[in-house]
Order: C-alpha cells, then sequence, then structure tokens
C-alpha cells in the first residue's frame, strides 16, 4: 500500500537497471586499475621484502596496508568510468531514446547514479579516514617487528652478530624459553675509531616501536672505553645500549615506517593545528591533511556526477568520446587538486578555501552540462561558440600569415642556395674560368658565331671563345671565319710576307 498517495510512485525496476548498468563497468575498471597501482608499487616493495626476509603471509598482511591509499585515487576514477561506460552503452543502443519516447527524463533516472555515486564516495571516505590513518600505524608496527625478529634470528649462541650495523654481539648461551643471554660480548663502533668493548654475565634484548629502536640490557659486566693511549673501565650492575633501526622501509620514495603527520586521526590533526597554530606550517599542513580527506570523497562524488553527462554523448554508430573526456576531467580535477594544495600550503590563501575551490568549480561545472543535457543542447553554448569563432577567425589570418612568414623565410633561403647554384652550373664554360683560360698564342674560336680570333686582335680574350686552333688554316679548315681585325692582320702579314720575298 502506497502511503503518500500523492506522489507518483518510484520506478524501482529502472533503477535496479541503471545501477547494474553502472556497478559492472566500475568493478572492472576498479578491478585494472589496482592491477596496475599494484605492479607499480610491487617492485620497489620486493626490494624490502627480500631485505627482511618476509614470507607469504606477512607480506600479504604488509600489502595490504598499501591499499587505502591506492584506494583513494582509483576509486573516483573507477566511478566515473563506471558511469561513462554505462551510458555509454544504453546511448549507443538506443535505450536512452527508448527512455525519452515513454516520458522518462534524464532528471528521472539522475537518483541512480546519485544514490551509486553517494555509496561510493562514503566507502571512499571511511577509507580515507578511518583506514590510512590505522593502516600506517599497523604498517609501522609491522616493519619494525619484521625487523627485530630478523635479528632476533640472526643471534645464535657462540656466533658474532652483525645485524645490528656498527654494534657486533657475541653471545655464548640462550635460554630458549626465556630468550636471556648468558656470558655476552659487545663491540661498539658508533662514531669511533676504536670499539668500545662490553662484557657481562647476562644480557636481553627489547624493542621500542615508538622510537623505533631496540635496547639491550646488560647486567654484572665492565666497559672498557679507549680514551687516547689510555682505556677507561667501568664497571656496571646494569647497563643500556640503545640502538636506533635502519629498517629498509622507502617503497616508491615514501619512508612508511615513519610516524608522520598522514597517521594522525581526524581529531588529532584538529588538536595539532589548534595547538601549534592554526597559521603556522605545521598548523596549516596538519588544515591540509584534515580537510585532504574529507576533500577526494566529495571530489570521488562529483566525478561520478559528471560522467552522466558525458556517456550521454555517445551516439549509434559513432564512436565514445566520454571515455577521453573523462580522462582529461579526471587529470584536471587532480591538477586544480594540486594547485590548491600549493595554495594553502604558502599562505596565499585560506586552508578551507584553497582546498575547497576545485570541488566548487566541479560541482558548478557538473550541473551546468546536466542542464545542458536534460535541456538536449550542446555542452558550450552557441553563443560563446560564435564568440570564440569570430575571434579565432579575427586573430588566425594576421598569425598565420607571420607564422607563414617566419617558417618560409629559412625554406627560401634553402630553395634559393640550389637554385643559384643550378644557375653557376648551366653557365658556360668561359664565364666560370674567366678571360685567358686558352692558351696564349694559339688561334681562340667562338663556336656559337663560328669565328675566330688570332693573338693581338681586341677580342681575343672574349669569353665566348672556348675552342683554340694551332693556327689560322687548320680554323678555316675547321669552318670557322677570322674576323674583319683579323683579316686585317692576315692581309698585312701576306703584304709584308710578299715584300720580303721580292727583296
Amino acid at each position: 500500500m502506497n502511503r503518500f498517495p500523492h506522489l507518483p510512485p518510484l520506478p524501482l525496476l529502472l533503477y535496479s537497471y541503471l545501477a547494474t548498468e553502472i556497478l559492472a563497468p566500475f568493478f572492472a575498471s576498479f578491478l585494472i586499475l589496482n592491477s596496475v597501482f599494484f605492479l607499480v608499487k610491487l617492485i620497489p616493495f620486493l626490494n624490502v621484502v627480500l631485505e627482511l626476509n618476509i614470507g607469504f603471509a606477512d607480506f600479504v598482511r604488509l600489502f595490504s596496508y598499501l591499499f587505502p591509499n591506492m584506494f583513494l585515487y582509483s576509486m573516483p576514477m573507477a566511478a566515473m568510468m563506471g558511469v561513462i561506460i554505462a551510458f555509454s552503452r544504453l546511448s549507443s543502443d538506443t535505450e536512452i531514446l527508448a527512455f525519452k519516447a515513454n516520458g522518462i527524463s534524464i532528471y528521472t533516472i539522475l537518483p541512480p547514479v546519485i544514490l551509486v555515486s553517494l555509496a561510493i564516495a562514503l566507502i571512499t571516505g571511511y577509507f580515507s579516514v578511518k583506514l590510512i590513518p590505522t593502516g600506517e600505524i599497523a604498517m609501522n608496527q609491522l616493519m619494525f617487528q619484521l625487523a627485530k625478529e630478523k635479528i632476533d634470528k640472526g643471534i645464535k649462541e657462540n656466533a658474532f652478530t652483525e645485524a645490528l650495523g656498527d654494534v657486533v654481539v657475541y653471545v655464548e648461551s640462550i635460554d630458549q624459553e626465556t630468550g636471556q643471554w648468558q656470558n655476552v660480548w659487545v663491540s661498539d663502533m658508533r662514531d669511533q675509531k676504536i670499539p668500545s668493548i662490553t662484557m657481562a654475565k647476562a644480557g636481553s634484548m627489547v624493542g621500542d616501536t615508538s622510537k623505533m629502536q631496540v635496547t639491550i640490557i646488560l647486567e654484572n659486566g665492565s666497559l672498557n672505553r679507549p680514551d687516547g693511549t689510555y682505556a677507561q673501565t667501568v664497571t656496571f650492575d646494569r647497563y643500556q645500549i640503545n640502538i636506533p633501526l635502519h629498517i629498509p622501509s622507502i617503497i616508491d620514495g615514501t619512508d612508511v615506517t615513519l610516524l608522520s603527520i598522514s597517521s594522525m586521526t581526524m581529531k588529532q590533526l584538529q588538536l595539532t593545528a589548534s595547538r601549534v597554530g592554526r597559521d603556522t606550517k605545521e598548523g596549516r599542513e596538519a588544515l591540509i591533511h584534515y580537510h585532504k580527506r574529507l576533500v577526494l570523497p566529495m571530489g570521488c562524488f562529483i566525478l561520478s556526477l559528471l560522467g552522466l553527462p558525458l556517456g550521454l554523448e555517445a551516439r549509434a554508430g559513432k564512436s565514445a568520446i566520454g571515455i577521453p573526456l573523462g580522462l582529461g576531467g579526471f587529470i584536471l580535477y587532480y591538477v586544480l587538486f594540486t594547485v590548491g594544495k600549493n595554495l594553502a600550503e604558502t599562505s596565499l590563501l585560506p586552508v578551507e578555501v584553497a582546498m575547497w575551490f576545485p570541488n566548487l568549480i566541479f560541482l558548478v561545472f557538473v550541473l551546468f552540462l546536466l542542464r545542458q543535457t536534460a535541456n538536449e543542447r550542446p555542452f558550450i553554448p552557441k553563443t560563446i561558440c560564435n564568440g570564440c569563432t569570430a575571434l579565432i577567425t579575427r586573430l588566425l589570418p594576421p598569425i598565420k600569415a607571420k607564422l607563414c612568414a617566419w617558417v618560409h623565410l629559412p625554406v627560401k633561403k634553402l630553395i634559393a642556395c640550389p637554385a643559384q647554384n643550378m644557375r653557376r652550373y648551366e653557365q658556360t664554360r668561359e664565364e666560370l674560368l674567366g678571360p685567358g683560360h686558352l692558351t696564349v698564342g694559339t688561334v681562340h674560336g667562338n663556336a656559337k658565331d663560328m669565328i675566330c680570333h688570332l693573338p693581338g686582335c681586341e677580342s681575343y680574350s672574349c669569353l665566348h671563345c672556348t675552342i683554340e686552333f694551332k693556327n689560322m688554316e687548320i680554323a678555316v679548315q675547321a669552318g670557322f671565319t677570322p674576323c674583319p681585325i683579323c683579316k686585317a692582320i692576315l692581309e698585312k702579314q701576306d703584304t709584308l710576307t710578299a715584300d720580303m720575298a721580292l727583296q
């Protein structure tokens, strides 16, 4: 029985169908993304595993503490991809068109998207607020415990143990039930060239997780410490040696054993900011981590809603452009998030404003896209498109002209060089060689005009003369004719020859 008869019944079958369509690609994307993140983290993580000789059970337990940090980034992206893929398929199969034909608007199918996105955002918020600080503390304790177990296993009877770095331990016997040492010898080389030797009748080792150090407790012994040319001997009833543990815990550039501000709870972050001052560097850092744990889950919800209008951009027979657009939006969101975080760190804006402005911008953007999609309008209004087109039309020609001039100038030079070389190559031989390229004293002939010149002629060094003959007779036989000046020279030579013959 309907308790609210004045309200229309909810289309539960439609809601369940849409939720199923969203969750299927969400889980697939979530699995793929975390598999990729797992492989990225695995290689640096193996260095720690091999160094500490971690077993499979401890490996799974240790790696599980890293998953909350991975989920904080993989879940928003998987949620957005799930919505985009779901509605891209519905649009491509014309199911959205069938919904509209039956009077089902975009606002009607919006509730299941909101519910699924809100559920994923709440799970992300739980990881961010609760599991990430708990996981970091648990990882710190586990890494310390594994390192201490390695040292405990390395200390054996009648053997020198070098697992503690510059501190070498020798134990004569170990009580297997209590772990108590008997007849202990310790060599301490820390910050000194000659080791300090400590001998005791009994000893033991305890660990302090908060300080990341182990303490060797010695009883009834003596300490021999070198001091220049002398040695100092001190007897004691109880003596402690504190040794910080240098655990190989650098995973992907981060020391997972450091108890940083990210391991604090939400209440501890607020108390820290109030204690050191909210405007101080430490206080702002605490507030940044506080708001970060709330901003990213809210960003997950907003990005999931963004997938609805992007997914509906797909059409039958056309490629779905929602996925690349969604990836671009995801990257843009985290760019804005990084910018806001940097502004909060540099005190340019209040922490609350700097950390939340990416969510505010994207929320307004998503609401605008939903409205445009519900009214079947393009994402970018026509007025803006026309304005951008006019602006591009006005600015593009001069920019194109300058660009073409800038590009064509070196191209013209490159083209001009071969053309110039070709023209030089096509020049005649006499233009290349210049005057005097033929032998002096021979008859020079112009192959084009079939005219030859004798030495002493004004045209004897003509650049167009390319052929030389031994004498004029050979030139005449070859079909060449002496020029008028050369004819006068030949006639004068014949006259002189005839006069000499008469004498």
